[in-house]
């Protein structure tokens, strides 16, 4: 339906699978032969999400208002997309403007780092220092994504916490859940980003994949700098997990 709409035609659209000789159903390397062999067009479910989320606005704007905080004043605006209807929040600092450059942290959501100051991870830390380094530049944004534990949920973030306990990293916890290593999708937050007029940013990240899933969306990062939280004997092994399997640029482990 939605290549339908996307064409100008009416929205309608049937569900078929392709079969192969000995009954099966075609996956995903027997689909491309046929789409060669028939001279097909082939697309994924991933492919047309991408497409809409660089064409069409799917966050609305619902709320903004003044926040003073211990690290300086900001600007709250708070977004609701239309796929999931979750909440997502910016804080601003100082004018935008031409939209060139913007110092930006895409955080994710840590409730018990952020909130209960927990010291399995260093978000609550990274969160307090990317405040702190948007507030004396004093333009920038910090976006706060509604997507708990890496994309997980808080239940199963939990759950992986006991597996932790037992002694698996961070990543094998959230595999052994069912999960991949990391769910998060950026694509609404890149939308929230061009609402509020950012067209390049200076991102404060220690992560790759986000340069690469922010970028993969149709915003440039101009400058990626690092936001390393020293580690402890609490994170130690956290860290070292996220940058031996996740490619996390970290010094200190």
């Amino acid at each position: 339906m939605d290549l339908s709409r996307i064409a100008g035609l009416y929205p309608a659209g049937v569900i078929c699978e392709i079969m192969n000789e000995d009954g099966t159903m075609a996956r995903v390397p027997q689909l491309v032969k046929f789409a060669k062999r028939h001279g097909l067009l082939m697309i994924t479910i991933a492919d047309l999400i991408k497409y809409r989320i660089r064409t069409e606005s799917l966050v609305k704007r619902v709320a903004t208002a003044k926040l003073p905080t211990e690290y300086g004043d900001f600007y709250v605006y708070a977004f609701e997309n239309n796929v999931d209807h979750k909440t997502h929040i910016a804080l601003v600092r100082g004018e935008i403007g031409d939209g060139k450059d913007v110092l930006v942290r895409v955080h994710s959501q840590c409730l018990t780092g952020d909130v209960l100051h927990s010291l399995r991870c260093d978000c609550g830390a990274q969160l307090d220092a990317a405040m702190t380094r948007i507030a004396a530049e004093g333009r920038g944004v910090l976006l706060y994504l509604n997507q708990e534990g890496r994309g997980i949920g808080l239940a199963n973030k939990i759950r992986a916490y006991e597996l932790q306990d037992e002694g698996f990293d961070t990543v094998e916890a959230n595999e052994r859940l069912g999960f991949k290593a990391d769910q998060r999708d950026y694509g609404m937050g890149v939308q929230i980003l061009r609402e509020l007029g950012v067209r390049t940013m200076r991102l404060l990240s220690n992560n790759p994949r986000k340069l690469v899933g922010i970028e993969g969306y149709g915003l440039s990062v101009s400058e990626w700098l690092p936001l390393e939280i020293p580690a402890s004997d609490s994170t130690r092994k956290y860290l070292k997990a996220k940058k031996d399997k996740l490619g996390h640029k970290l010094s200190s482990v």
